[in-house]
């Protein structure tokens, strides 16, 4: 006879004020925010460290508007402080093609993560898979998680979907969207980093050779200069912050060759000025579901092979990377875009191009709409002026479930509002709110996320210095 032996056994209980699934930049604002607030805050995240993209070497867009002036404060600054304290933080700097972003050392992140959230007294669950929920009344009552220990069921008045997949409220019944019209997504792509990167040959040939670099944009950025102009002041700003476009000379001359898989972009941007170190965003296979398990796991092999040829045509073409050295790669591989909810608002792309500021913003996005596709092609629009644009609080807001809030790429928008608004700035800022929120509700023994009153949250906020006002 068949006996069978589980690892798990049964089901344990525990309870929290507040459980955030996914341990992203949105989840760990949210996270910073609701146990600051004073709530007894369970953070789950089934990877090995916290942190998602904050520390893939990756900068942070969207926390600059194209103008250069600062969107994101709050939470997401301090974090930055944090970095910064420990030698990791290089800072701002222009692309001069369309935006700002703010540089910093992965290495180094992922210690000022994990301090943070440990100063801040949250209960982090790593290695932690969710597998569905209890409901009752029409209301998340427990997460249920997965882990060496065996099943669990973390009880809470109030749930934050950080996951970026959006699954809290999938399993609790609320309604998702998926991709564009015919299902389409956006290319993953594992993020690499190179050593060794002498940056004043690369900033030289950028100078002498801008015809393989994308440059100007933006009229923000451009200011009427020219290409030669532009790339002087890229030259002048000292940072080996460019930008190698898939349709240049350069690069497309060794896709056809062979010698370079199709790509939209070659995307360098500094990470350890001491180590002479980049990150490189470029590698991407299209046709992916990042909810497959199965499917997101195949891709590994290709994109490997992906970074490694970059790795070689860097060295062979680029000057200043001759004798650099593949030097490591993110902890897993990026996924822009799967599920994202159907809240009781919903950004639109004409409210991120046309730059509109609402009275229930609770915070802000400037990164361009940023559709990348398969193989070459990529669809990037710049915000109008430079500017910035409000995120309605409604758009954390599933329909249907009162006592989750939802944070991050699985924001309520259109496809091309999502194209800008999934990038890291504007994920911190959202969990910021959401964890505020849970914060203000669990002190008025509420779990009601759409009856707080959102300028009582918004002046909540400001007073942690959260950016709502004031940016064009």
């Amino acid at each position: 006879m068949e006996t069978r032996a589980d690892f798990a056994p049964a089901a344990q209980v525990t309870d929290s004020d507040v459980v955030v699934l996914g341990a992203g930049a949105a989840g760990i604002a949210a996270a910073l925010a609701a146990a600051r607030g004073g709530a007894r805050t369970t953070l789950v995240e089934s990877g090995p460290m916290p942190g998602g993209e904050l520390i893939s070497g990756m900068a942070i867009d969207g926390a600059l508007n194209a103008r250069g002036e600062w969107i994101l404060g709050g939470v997401g600054r301090e974090l930055l402080a944090e970095c910064e304290r420990l030698g990791g933080y290089i800072g701002p700097l222009n692309d001069f093609r369309l935006i700002w972003y703010v540089c910093l050392d992965p290495e180094v992140m992922k210690l000022a993560v994990a301090r943070t959230l440990a100063r801040a007294g949250v209960r982090l669950l790593l290695h932690t898979c969710a597998t569905g929920v209890s409901m009752e009344a029409g209301r998340v009552r427990a997460l249920h998680v997965l882990n060496k220990e065996g099943r669990t069921e973390i009880r809470a008045p109030l749930f934050i979907d950080c996951s970026g997949d959006a699954d809290i409220v999938r399993a609790a019944g609320g309604a998702v969207l998926q991709g564009g019209p015919g299902g389409e997504l956006q290319p993953v792509s594992l993020m690499f980093r190179m050593s060794g990167v002498r940056t004043g040959p690369l900033l030289e040939f950028l100078h002498a050779h801008p015809e393989h670099f994308a440059l100007g944009e933006s009229e923000a950025i451009r200011q009427g200069r020219t290409d030669r102009e532009l790339a002087q002041a890229a030259q002048a700003q000292g940072e080996p912050t460019v930008f190698l476009k898939g349709d240049g000379p350069l690069v497309s001359g060794a896709i056809a060759r062979g010698e370079l898989y199709p790509t939209a972009l070659i995307m360098i941007q500094p990470t350890s000025r001491r180590r002479g170190e980049v990150c490189l965003n470029t590698t991407r296979i299209g046709g992916i579901d990042g909810t497959r398990t199965a499917d997101l796991s195949a891709t590994l092999a290709a994109l490997s092979d992906q970074v490694w040829q970059c790795s070689e045509f860097m060295r062979r073409h680029v000057p200043g990377f001759e004798q650099a050295a593949y030097s490591g790669i993110a902890s897993r591989v990026g996924v822009r875009e799967t599920r994202r909810i159907d809240g009781h608002a919903s950004l639109s792309q004409e409210d991120v191009l046309a730059a509109r500021k609402r009275e229930d913003g609770i915070g802000k996005g400037s990164h361009h709409v940023d559709i990348h596709q398969s193989g070459t092609g990529q669809v990037r629009i710049p915000v109008q002026g430079g500017g910035s644009y409000d995120i309605p609080w409604g758009c954390l807001l599933p329909k249907g479930l009162r006592n989750v809030a939802a944070a991050g790429r699985i924001l309520s928008a259109d496809r091309g509002a999502h194209g800008s608004a999934r990038v890291m700035g504007p994920c911190l800022a959202m969990g910021q709110a959401v964890g505020t929120a849970a914060a203000m509700l669990r002190d008025a023994d509420g779990d009601d996320f759409a009856a707080l009153d959102v300028q009582a949250l918004r002046a909540r906020l400001r007073a942690e210095g959260a950016i709502l006002d004031g940016t064009h």
